[in-house]
């Protein structure tokens, strides 16, 4: 089996080949079965394991261990750390091992700019983005290979590390700033991405000004939010995949809240990338794209890097 550490899987991936892998995913050829889900806890510490298996009519068969401790963050460790393998799906042959936090890291901002290249508007310029994690680091690139990004702001509930994170995007070409009013930046961004474990509203739907695109990648779990549900009253919602409206906890409070119907969802990733359902259809509309991630992106990146190396 072969090892493919983070340098070497980093740099086999690049936005303007992921999204196309992404977008291929999802127009099908995957098998995904339900996640697995683990509530851990020792000393005191509480943290989710997710188990995510895929497998795919290209031959490969691959599982992913991820595990989320929020509380990491008062440590200065990351809150999310995963593990790949990625084997024969004809053979059950291990091939190789790919770094799971790479992997899920460009799935991540991958998957929010394929959904924002049919849900944003065409001209989106201004881009900000919520949190400060590995995740949150790789939004601005992504959304750069769908839309003219010439602007970020970076919002994050600790200030230094939204300072962090706007100074690499700087040193990336970025015209970046890191912002303390989240209200403001709401309100003249053309895409908030939010990618935070926040288990609090921190976007009102007030805020949402017309032709806006609400990207929420960041919870995954019912005890997680990162809107209040007026920011799904009367908007065009989609979401990544059926399991969304159960896993969610924005779609979950937005239910109750009777701010949104299940079946006032317009449709998931599928729908979009095989043409069922149409995108954004005006330039005033407000659209909001919620994912709670698939094990068939995690697939399709890790044979993509699988691939690379191995020439």
């Amino acid at each position: 089996m072969q090892v493919i550490d983070t340098a070497a899987t980093r740099a086999a991936l690049s936005f303007e080949t992921v999204i196309p892998a992404l977008r291929a995913g999802f127009q099908g050829g995957y098998t995904v079965p339900p996640r697995h889900v683990h509530a851990i806890e020792a000393d005191g510490r509480k943290g989710t394991s997710l188990i995510m298996p895929a497998w795919s009519e290209a031959g490969y068969f691959g599982v992913k261990v991820i595990n989320i401790f929020p509380d990491n963050t008062h440590d200065g460790l990351p809150g999310l750390h995963a593990t790949y393998t990625l084997y024969s799906a004809r053979t059950g042959v291990p091939l190789a091992s790919v770094d799971g936090d790479v992997v899920t890291a460009y799935r991540t901002a991958g998957a929010a700019a394929l959904g924002a290249d049919y849900l944003a508007r065409a001209d989106a310029r201004v881009l900000l983005i919520l949190g400060s994690g590995r995740i949150a680091g790789l939004v601005a690139q992504a959304m750069r290979a769908v839309r003219p990004i010439d602007r970020v702001l970076v919002w994050n509930v600790r200030e230094a590390g939204a300072r962090r994170l706007a100074d690499a995007l700087q040193a990336q070409g970025f015209a970046a700033e890191a912002i303390t009013d989240l209200e403001a930046g709401v309100r003249q961004a053309d895409i908030v991405s939010c990618a935070t474990l926040s288990t609090e509203p921190l976007v009102q739907g007030a805020w949402l000004r017309p032709g806006t695109h609400l990207d929420l990648i960041g919870s995954f779990k019912p005890e997680m939010k990162e809107t209040d549900p007026a920011c799904f009253a009367g908007h065009a919602v989609y979401v990544d995949t059926d399991e969304a409206p159960t896993k969610s906890g924005d779609l979950l409070a937005a239910f109750e809240a009777g701010t949104l119907a299940r079946d006032e969802i317009r449709g998931t990733l599928f729908d979009l990338a095989t043409g069922r359902v149409k995108g954004r259809t005006d330039a005033e509309q407000i659209t909001v794209f919620k994912a709670v991630g698939s094990a068939l992106e995690d697939l399709a990146l890790a044979a993509l890097v699988y691939e690379q190396v191995r020439g």
